[in-house]
């Protein structure tokens, strides 16, 4: 979109609305309804910025067999928060015909006690009611395992809120919410150390942070060595090269490991 979006007015994406979605984008274009989707992907500005593009289609170039995921963990908004490579529109981004305002953040524990209330109050600042869609990310630490800057854990939708009436939403962080999987011992694990709540109205519209502390390691869940790659697979991670003392091309598999618990 970055060639063209300066050029309308506004642009409405209205996906696959099926049967009704003519009646539906009529009335959202004449204000009937307010809109509150939020984009489940990031648009970039070129091709070339997408982490997985150097390496899709795959090799041999001719005819590919073999389509690696070089990118890691590091996969759409992971990658382009954590590289800080600008996007043409982030993921979580949506307008809407009001103004939504941030505030009094609260977590119910400064250290991790097994389960953590985040609650954020979600005021409506402008002149036509609306629901806004409130995303809370986590920044965790990357000691021993590669960790994007900020990584999904919750969302939730308001209400619909009449232009200056407020709603208090409530998400809770439980122990698989801070983990990774590590392969090795092959487990999913939270590593100790601080981490950071960032509450925002889109993957790179934060409105809000606070931080809360895990004292030691958690081992969330043992699992089993399965599926692993017939051959070596050189990601973009940089930790666990690091922690192993590798300074050549380092072959590991624990990225690719979290991507098929967590993607698939």
């Amino acid at each position: 979109t970055a060639s063209w979006k300066e050029l309308p007015d506004a642009i409405l994406l209205s996906w696959q609305t099926g049967q009704q979605g003519g009646a539906a984008v009529a009335e959202l274009l004449r204000g009937t309804v307010n809109p509150s989707g939020k984009l489940p992907v990031s648009y970039p500005v070129s091709y070339a910025d997408v982490p997985s593009s150097k390496s899709f289609p795959g090799i041999p170039a001719d005819l590919p067999v073999n389509s690696y995921y070089n990118e890691g963990v590091y996969v759409g908004y992971r990658y382009y928060t954590t590289y800080d490579v600008p996007v043409s529109y982030p993921f979580g981004y949506g307008l809407s015909y009001t103004r939504f305002e941030y505030s009094d953040l609260t977590l119910s524990s400064d250290s991790f006690p097994g389960r953590i209330d985040v609650s954020v109050k979600i005021s409506n600042t402008g002149k036509v009611a609306g629901k806004e869609v409130v995303q809370l990310y986590l920044t965790a630490p990357a000691v021993l395992q590669d960790k994007p800057e900020r990584e999904l854990k919750g969302f939730a939708k308001t209400r619909l809120l009449a232009p200056g009436e407020s709603q208090i939403l409530t998400f809770t962080l439980d122990p698989r919410s801070l983990c990774s999987f590590r392969s090795g011992i092959s487990s999913w694990v939270a590593e100790a150390g601080s981490y950071e709540v960032k509450i925002g109205a889109s993957s790179q519209d934060i409105r809000q942070r606070a931080s809360f502390s895990l004292g030691k390691e958690l081992v969330v869940e043992k699992l089993h060595d399965v599926l692993a790659p017939n051959v070596p697979i050189k990601d973009m991670g940089t930790t666990s090269a690091k922690v192993l003392g590798a300074d050549q091309p380092f072959d590991h598999y624990h990225e690719l490991d979290y991507k098929f618990n967590w993607h698939w």
